[in-house]
Order: C-alpha cells, then sequence, then structure tokens
C-alpha cells in the first residue's frame, strides 16, 4: 500500500507526516523549536489515531537524517528505532537538506521561482552564529556540491555565483541575506524542513527497497557534538 509514518526532528521543528503513495493523509507540527521529545510521541499518537491506521498496517518508518541539530536528530532517531522495533517495519532515512531541495524544486509555480531550469538550488540549515550546512543541487536534483558546514561571509559560495543564479532558503538563509549580496543570489523566505516533504523520497525508498539498518543507524551529524558550560557554572565548576 506504500504507507510511511515520516518523522522530522533535524531542526527547531518538530514534525510527523502519515503519507500513503507519497500523498500526505494527515501531518502535525511545530516551529516553536521546544520540547522534541515529547511532542514527536504526542505528534505519532495523534497522526495515527486520526488516520485510523496502526503500525501493522504500515510499510515503512522514515526519519531526517541530517544534518542538524545534534539533539534533534537523536530523539528523531531514537523513537524511529523504537517504533521499527517494536512494529517489525524497515527504517528510511532522508537527508534533511535533499528533502527541502526536493520540494523546492517540485513546487517552483507554487513559491513563483523564475526561471527555474536555470537556477542552482541551496538548502541551508542553522548551525548557529555564522555558520550553515548546506548543499547545492540543480534542477534535475543533481548534487552540484556535497553537503558542508559552510561559515557565511561575502566570499561564501562566489565560484558557483559568478556563473549561475542561486537560489537560497531553508532556516538559515534568512542570516545570509545581508553578507550574501551577489547579484545572482536570490532568496526564498520562510522555508523550513518538514515531515511532508519527505514524502515523496520516502515513497522511492520504499519502493527500491532503500533500507537503513534499524539496529546500527546513524543520522548525519557532519560535526561531533560539543558539551559546553552554562555561563552561570563556570566559576563553580573550576572550583570543584
Amino acid at each position: 500500500m506504500g504507507s510511511i509514518l515520516c518523522l522530522e526532528t533535524s531542526t527547531e521543528v518538530c514534525a510527523v507526516a502519515l503519507s500513503v503513495h507519497g500523498i500526505i493523509l494527515e501531518e502535525r507540527e511545530d516551529k516553536s523549536g521546544k520540547n522534541h521529545a515529547l511532542q514527536l510521541t504526542r505528534f505519532v499518537e495523534e497522526v495515527m489515531k486520526s488516520t485510523g491506521l496502526t503500525f501493522s498496517q504500515l510499510d515503512a518508518i522514515a526519519v531526517s537524517g541530517g544534518p542538524g541539530s545534534y539533539t534533534g536528530l537523536r530523539i528523531g532517531v531514537s523513537t524511529a528505532k523504537g517504533l521499527c522495533y517494536a512494529a517489525g517495519l524497515p527504517l528510511i532515512a532522508i537527508p534533511s537538506l535533499e528533502s527541502m531541495a526536493h520540494h523546492i524544486i517540485s513546487n517552483t509555480e507554487k513559491y513563483s521561482v523564475e526561471n527555474p531550469g536555470n537556477l542552482l538550488y541551496c538548502p541551508m540549515i542553522d548551525a548557529r552564529r555564522m555558520e550553515v550546512y548546506a548543499a547545492i543541487y540543480n534542477n534535475n536534483m543533481l548534487k552540484i556540491r556535497d553537503i558542508q558546514a559552510d561559515i557565511i561571509d561575502h566570499l561564501s559560495f562566489l565560484d558557483f555565483l559568478q556563473n549561475q543564479k542561486i537560489l537560497f532558503f531553508g532556516n538559515g538563509a534568512q542570516k545570509c541575506k545581508t553578507t550574501i549580496q551577489h547579484p545572482n543570489a536570490l532568496f526564498l523566505d520562510h522555508i523550513s524542513t518538514s515531515a511532508s516533504y519527505m514524502a515523496t523520497l520516502a515513497e522511492t525508498a520504499l519502493q527500491t527497497g532503500n533500507f537503513v539498518d534499524v539496529a546500527y543507524y546513524e543520522p548525519f551529524y557532519l560535526k561531533d557534538f560539543v558539551a559546553t558550560i552554562p555561563t552561570k557554572n563556570i566559576y563553580h565548576s573550576n572550583n570543584i
């Protein structure tokens, strides 16, 4: 039947969507960036109840595979694995940037994108300060530049911008507007990650059997997690 439960937790967005043959039946989403752990399980319960489907009727679980928030990715993947183990379902991992790029490229008319075939597409995920996780795709979803952690300055993406227009979007693109001011740099506002964006890619993965190992799969963090000490505790920790 092609029924897939999609989980998105790689950014401030916590979202769950249930798709059948790539078409969304039901979804829940919150963009506040608060308490993914509680929201995700609640959204899963609400979506399943609303559609009337049981986990035994699903064909797979899909999860955002990163890059993105270390904590968010761990919550999403651990929840997805638990559901897969409990229901005996295969696990699909969808790269977060690819999911965003696919959504925009598939909906250029909706977003009033001019001359879409002549653009490059650069989804960006905020990595704090002036750093973003980004990749570049062409209109056929071919990856022109692999995923990297970019520290943004006025020279960022200049090699590409000198030859072609680039459409930047995602929660990391907004802070780049005042820094990347090349005439070939275009920006699309209010685009973030979403479980609904994963549906078509997840359906393709299901049909081709492109699953990941439920036991050993780890999301693509891109950078190692670095724990920090809150400022109010610095002096206390130095005195231990």
